[in-house]
């Protein structure tokens, strides 16, 4: 029975002091929508034997089928902590009630757009990590977005039945692989943390880091155990918690504790965590699977954990699970962690508001934000769309940082191209209803006050991913959220009826819509595609496509990867291209960047709003730029940010800032399609040398000088010896010794090759790391585990972009990619010959 009521909710909201919001991130099959079970069964909505099996945050059948999550979840719980933890908590509070909300994010590489989408809306991370696979490639992802973002995490060890019944490990070996996980952790973390937000490391003696199984539903932190000592010792809690953790020894025959493992009479003594914590559980694992059952009912006495009598009837796992659960419910651990250790958003939104807001940080928004002030001018962020049960209409999913919203109320939408004071990408309506997500269901509530998470109806018209929604006339956006994949497979979709195109296109649209990372577009040749961010990101977008959007049967091509075309060398020549009334003349060479600053810029560290003069000195002192130069970059390009620059190096020409309009324009239009493939151009640098310009404004209009610059941008690529990187997955593999062999085979047939390979510790497993083109991934993990009987478990992540060896110029492979990408886009099969755009004197 749920045990709270809506309005004991709404009640809360108004609480910005007692309100948690926090997503739950892993790699993938860590475990987390099996202990986000044990939370909602604490809260009423599932019935505790259910938890763990039932994977309530999984909505969706494919969900329950594959095992994994797709989409990200949310739900909101209303809890009382017990008042003996209360005085643990050191921001302000009031009352015991709290409210959490809780994101469960899928942890496959694929959808970690969900991911960022989730952190964004909310304050804190639970970080899941398996206690055998340790800390895998995706749980560094994830930390990363989480402490980009300036999210706080906690920690929880799951898995730990598997170490002791599978591994059969002993507490001296378990005690090292906890320590070394927690270092992992705190690694990462020192690695990408803002300095800003104080000391964020983990570690067990603080509390912020739980030890559980979430499949068995019971978890412990360090507290519960100190707690439990202290009122039997009658010791002080803090105290006892430092002790349970780390080098402390406690010796029972003289009663005393020290920091070395051997007693002053050569004795061995035992590790104060392995005696105080770990023994109770190893005790009653082994009289509960040795069939001593007698001595386990005797110790669950003495543990004050009452079983009914139906219960004692139970046997080995099922009698471990129930007795297991009230002993360490995980459920109480885990709260007791959230609402101690994580920020409520008040406190939050103090650090994090000046990353997230775009305008002045002293204007009325951003002082709303970081007060978390309900009566300032609203702020919302909506951070993805979800599918309702209405087909094709969809719920904004957002978070209030500033304000009150309402039902009915009047407000302005910015999507991500707003610019204050410019009318584009802005709509004035009105908000129909304001709706609480609770995991399968929803529940309409009338408004809903800064700090909270929301669902919005009315809205999905006007945003396409994402936006801010806003009362003020001043508000600048909400910052957009930067993703950490990129969608580098595309596949071209069509239908079987020619009749269902208009469904087609329109089931694009809501595709679009629905996921925070696909892009649907149509290009030159008329085809309809759809870009993802892996194999099973695809795959999954399409049955949704099938069977939800379109509802109509589609057929599909085969997938096919995105390229960037670059240089490999200065140009050979100086460009000439004259414009077509031939008054006009532009000088140009091209030449290849730093790859370490083509990263940068990509990243976002180098970007056009940044003070010129800043960037000028970063590039003269560590790319060893002209100063002058690095001034005189005119922009960015393609899409005004990307990662080829447009340098103005001419000495002394008249007129020349009146056409800088122009030549942006066509660089703009050349770098997004290249001569070679018409593919994306990356890493290019483009000086013009020099400027011959006809003494009449009218004779260097844009018409005559936008086709002329492209043509010289083209032929300046053309003579600086053209090439074409290729998207490069990192993979990461999981397997024991016995299947390496098979590994080596697949990754040598798809031109992978192999940079690391370590044995995880305590374990018979290893952890491999390789390199593959993204091109060769395609049935890539069906390919892996038929050779190595599905030991193996591979997960592929955007790494970087890649060189190929050779030149489109010359036969070849590099040849033999170009022309299938110029037949596949409806262009001419030969490159256009250097004439074409190349002038003589």
């Amino acid at each position: 029975m749920v045990n709270f009521t809506i309005d004991q909710i709404r009640g809360l909201m108004d609480k910005v002091t007692n309100i948690r919001n926090m997503s739950v991130i892993a790699h993938v099959d860590h475990g987390k929508s099996t202990l986000t079970d044990s939370l909602v069964s604490k809260a009423g909505i599932i019935s505790s034997a259910k938890a763990g099996e039932a994977r309530f945050t999984d909505t969706r059948q494919d969900e329950q089928d594959r095992c994994i999550t797709i989409k990200s979840t949310a739900i909101s719980m209303y809890f009382e902590l017990d008042q003996e933890f209360m005085d643990d908590i050191k921001q302000k509070k009031e009352g015991n009630g709290f409210l959490i909300n809780l994101i469960d994010s899928p942890g496959h590489v694929d959808f970690s757009s969900e991911v960022t989408a989730a952190l964004r809306v909310t304050d804190g991370a639970l970080v899941v990590v398996d206690c055998v696979s340790g800390v895998s490639v995706q749980t560094e992802t994830v930390l990363r977005q989480a402490l980009t973002e300036k999210i706080k995490p906690v920690v929880i060890i799951n898995k730990i039945d598997r170490a002791l019944l599978e591994l059969q490990q002993d507490k001296e070996s378990l005690y090292t692989s906890f320590l070394r996980t927690v270092e992992n952790v705190n690694v990462i973390i020192a690695t990408y943390y803002d300095k800003g937000m104080g000391d964020l490391q983990v570690s067990p003696e603080k509390g912020t880091v739980a030890f559980g199984s979430g499949l068995h539903g019971w978890a412990f932190t360090l507290m519960q155990f100190a707690n439990r000592y202290a009122k039997k010792f009658g010791v002080d809690k803090e105290k006892m918690m430092v002790k349970l953790w780390g080098d402390n020894y406690f010796n029972p025959k003289t009663k005393k504790w020290s920091s070395k493992s051997t007693a002053a009479d050569g004795t061995q003594l035992e590790r104060a965590f392995n005696m105080f914590v770990l023994e109770p559980i190893y005790k009653l694992f082994s009289n509960i699977m040795g069939r001593k059952k007698a001595d386990a009912l005797a110790m669950l006495e003495k543990l004050d954990v009452v079983l009914k009598s139906d219960e004692k009837d139970l046997e080995e796992k099922a009698l471990l699970k129930v007795a297991m659960r009230k002993f360490l419910p995980a459920a109480d651990a885990l709260l007791q962690m959230i609402c101690i250790h994580l920020p409520s958003p008040l406190t939050a939104q103090g650090y994090r508001y000046d990353a997230l807001y775009e305008g002045p940080l002293d204007d009325e928004c951003a002082v709303g934000i970081k007060e978390c002030n309900p009566n300032g001018p609203l702020m919302l962020y909506v951070s993805k769309m979800v599918p309702t049960s209405d087909k094709g209409r969809f719920y904004a999913f957002g978070r209030v940082f500033s304000g009150t919203v309402r039902s009915g109320q009047k407000v302005r939408i910015q999507g991500p191209n707003f610019v204050p004071g410019k009318k584009e990408d802005l709509f004035l309506k009105t908000i129909q209803r304001t709706i609480l997500m609770m995991g399968r269901y929803i529940e309409p509530i009338e408004d809903c006050p800064a700090g909270n998470i929301i669902g919005l109806v009315g809205i999905d018209q006007f945003l396409l991913k994402s936006g801010t929604i806003t009362t003020s006339e001043v508000a600048h956006n909400l910052k957009v959220m930067k993703f950490s994949v990129s969608p580098v497979v595309q596949i071209a979709v069509q239908v079987k009826n020619a009749n269902d195109l208009p469904k087609l296109v329109e089931g694009l649209k809501r595709l679009s819509k629905s996921d925070p990372c696909v892009q649907c577009f149509t290009n030159e040749s008329g085809e309809h595609i759809v870009a993802g961010a892996g194999e099973l990101h695809l795959e999954i977008c399409l049955k949704d496509l099938e069977e939800d959007h379109a509802q109509v049967p589609i057929k599909t091509g085969d997938p096919v990867v995105a390229y960037r075309e670059t240089v490999q060398s200065e140009s050979s020549v100086v460009c000439l291209s004259k414009s077509p009334n031939k008054h006009n003349r532009i000088f140009m060479k091209a030449l290849p960047l730093d790859e370490e600053l083509t990263d940068e810029i990509e990243d976002g560290k180098i970007n056009p709003r940044d003070d010129v003069k800043v960037r000028a000195r970063e590039l003269a002192e560590k790319y060893g730029w002209d100063v002058t130069d690095a001034r005189k970059i005119w922009c960015f390009g393609p899409e005004t940010t990307g990662p080829n620059l447009l340098v103005d190096v001419t000495k002394g020409v008249q007129y020349l800032n009146e056409i800088k309009d122009s030549c942006v324009a066509a660089f703009q239009w050349a770098t997004k399609e290249g001569p070679v493939a018409e593919e994306v151009v990356r890493g290019v640098r483009f000086n013009i040398l020099d400027v011959t310009l006809h003494a009449d404004a009218i004779h260097r209009g844009g018409g005559q000088i936008i086709p002329t610059c492209r043509r010289v941008v083209y032929a300046s690529m053309l003579t600086a010896n053209p090439g074409l990187q290729e998207p490069v997955y990192l993979v990461e593999i999981q397997c024991p010794e016995n299947a390496m062999g098979g590994i080596y085979g697949v990754l040598n047939r798809r031109r992978g090759h192999v940079f690391s390979e370590e044995q995880r510790p305590g374990t018979p497993m290893y952890n491999i790391k390789a390199y593959m083109p993204v091109n060769e991934s395609f049935g890539f993990t069906a390919d892996l585990r038929s050779n190595t009987g599905g030991q193996a478990f591979p997960q592929c992540v955007f790494d970087h972009w890649q060189l190929m060896n050779g030149t489109p110029l010359q036969p070849g492979k590099i040849l033999d990619i170009v022309t299938g990408i110029r037949k596949r886009k409806g262009l001419a099969e030969e490159i256009p010959p250097l004439d074409r755009y190349l002038d003589k004197l």
